[in-house]
């Protein structure tokens, strides 16, 4: 079942709990390979390291470049070969994550970094998004409770985070035939549940089910 499915939301919203969930829901139908972004091989882990280090000193275009250089590779070594080994591709964060935080949190502008990533992604997009929508300060707070990954973005201002969300807002908006809202704030289970049907859905609208 070759789909490409990607998850999208501020920090603390939960992704990588649902992916989890939804990989244990549906390897029993598919192969299913998780990945993430930036990372998910070598080399892409190697530029997440630079990126999210607390320590380092980047403006919002060498971000955006850095984000574009690990998705290239990651696209070309790892997802598209698992896409044509017919898996079912979930990959936290993609081409909406730098559209929301470098074009809108960093005021680079949607068309500049769109340009970016033109040339990184080709016309590879996800055949959905979900999207899991979250007041920034609840993902916050949730970040601090938990026993989670601390990087440079977490360190950014308030202000940096809700411009994130009205990024992602505004792309669920914009590609609204690819992106699906869910929201965060519901119990987990909830989310999960929702996150699920809405794949299933999509599934079998294309008559993989």
């Amino acid at each position: 079942m070759s789909v490409f499915i990607t998850f999208e939301g501020p920090e603390g919203s939960g992704k990588s709990t649902v992916i989890k969930a939804v990989q244990k829901h549906f390897e029993k139908e598919t192969e299913v390979m998780v990945t993430r972004e930036p990372g998910g091989i070598h080399v892409s882990e190697k530029i997440r390291d630079i990126i999210l280090d607390e320590d380092s000193e980047i403006d919002g275009i060498t971000e955006a470049l850095l984000f574009a250089a690990s998705r290239r590779v990651h696209l070309t070594e790892k997802i598209l070969p698992a896409l044509e080994d017919g898996q079912m591709v979930l990959c936290d964060r993609y081409i909406d994550s730098s559209l929301a935080y470098q074009g809108i949190a960093r005021n680079l502008g949607f068309d500049t970094v769109m340009e970016i990533n033109k040339i990184a992604v080709e016309n590879h997009m996800p055949d959905l998004t979900l999207y899991l929508k979250l007041d920034p300060e609840i993902g916050l707070s949730r970040k601090k409770t938990n026993d989670v990954e601390h990087n440079r973005l977490d360190n950014e201002e308030l202000d940096f985070h809700k411009r994130v969300v009205l990024g992602y807002n505004k792309l669920s908006e914009l590609y609204s035939e690819r992106i699906v809202t869910i929201d965060a704030s519901e119990p987990l289970e909830v989310v999960i549940e929702s996150a699920i049907d809405q794949i299933t859905t999509f599934i079998k609208s294309r008559g993989d089910l």
